[in-house]
């Protein structure tokens, strides 16, 4: 006996079969994507964690991490072992050795370290988003808490909105035309600043404002009706519960400060320089002045010199040690949202 149809099954109709080739289209997609993301990054962490960790004590190049980039010379003598060392031990080894008849292959920035970009990437990340933050939060507070809602306040937003979009190329060109020329800051630090910092502002003042909106109005009905004013409800009521939504848009910032090259090319970055930013004679100087920071570096490295396997190994560690960084602020930012989350809740 065949079984009774049951009338209440799913039936199997064109638009069904539609829903489920374009689901199933879709998790190809996501998978794809996150297969191209686990390839890429475990390239880099192969190719480039050989440059940075060693197999013998104290199990890291600390060299790579505390050194300057050198010019690598690789010394080849007929009978002898090939050496390969950077600029100041091959003028001790010129002097101690007869290399006359040697052939001596030079690369550049092949060896040495990338002690002054980690500073640099360092500095710029936390100093323009720092001033984005500022600019901000305190942007979205007008749009959110005082701005009359008119046709004035919604072409701003569509604005800022524009803003998001543009390319990171055409703020480098902003920033060095007012920052580096019409300001006269020059090629420093203050510049690369002011610049990454407007280049992720539009994304921090939208979130910003989206998570001041998402708390409760009772929130400032209660404080205001208490005697209240309108800045202490925003600051004591209002302003900790958007917190975490705020650091969420920190650090989506944060990753883009991070990696722009073309902002910083323009506005702040070395290739190569011997001082550190605090090596100055007065304390304002330190922000008049360019840095070496991590994505130039490699840009540079990977593009404007000759390739070769000791390029190669500087390539992948720097980007290796350049991840570390960006998924190491992050994840400050990650902590310092949750902590506020478990603290403010409603």
């Amino acid at each position: 006996m065949h079984a009774p149809n049951n009338p209440y099954r799913r039936q199997i109709t064109a638009n069904v079969r539609v829903e489920q080739g374009i689901t199933w289209l879709l998790r190809f997609a996501t998978y794809a994507i996150v297969l191209a993301a686990s390839f890429i990054f475990l390239t880099i962490f192969f190719k480039g964690a050989p440059t940075v960790f060693s197999t013998s004590f104290p199990f890291v190049n600390i060299e790579f991490l505390t050194q300057q980039p050198e010019t690598l010379h690789v010394i080849e003598q007929e009978g002898q072992k090939t050496v390969s060392i950077g600029d100041r031990e091959f003028r001790v080894y010129e002097q101690e050795h007869d290399i006359s008849k040697a052939r001596v292959t030079n690369y550049v920035y092949a060896a040495g370290g990338i002690f002054p970009n980690i500073v640099g990437t360092v500095l710029l990340v936390v100093g323009s988003m720092s001033i984005a933050l500022i600019l901000g939060i305190f942007s979205a507070i007008y749009l959110s808490e005082y701005s009359r809602q008119g046709t004035f306040i919604r072409i701003v937003r569509l604005a800022i909105l524009n803003l998001a979009g543009v390319p990171s190329i055409v703020f480098g060109l902003f920033g060095f035309g007012m920052f580096v020329l019409a300001f006269n800051w020059g090629v420093s630090l203050l510049a690369g600043w002011f610049t990454l910092a407007f280049m992720v502002l539009p994304v921090i003042i939208t979130a910003s404002e989206e998570s001041l909106r998402a708390v409760p109005k009772g929130f400032r009905e209660g404080s205001l009706a208490l005697g209240a004013t309108q800045w202490q409800t925003i600051r004591q009521n209002v302003l900790p519960y958007a917190l975490p939504g705020i650091l969420t848009s920190s650090i989506l910032g944060i990753a883009r400060v991070a990696g722009e090259t073309a902002p910083i090319m323009f506005t702040c970055a070395f290739v190569m320089r011997d001082e550190m930013p605090w090596q100055v004679k007065h304390f304002f100087d330190f922000f008049f002045q360019g840095v070496m920071a991590l994505p130039y570096h490699i840009y540079v490295v990977s593009s404007k010199i000759p390739q070769n396997e000791y390029t190669e190994k500087v390539q992948y560690g720097t980007t290796f040690i350049f991840l570390f960084i960006v998924i190491g602020i992050a994840l400050m930012s990650v902590l310092l949202r949750i902590k506020m989350r478990n603290r403010y809740k409603w």
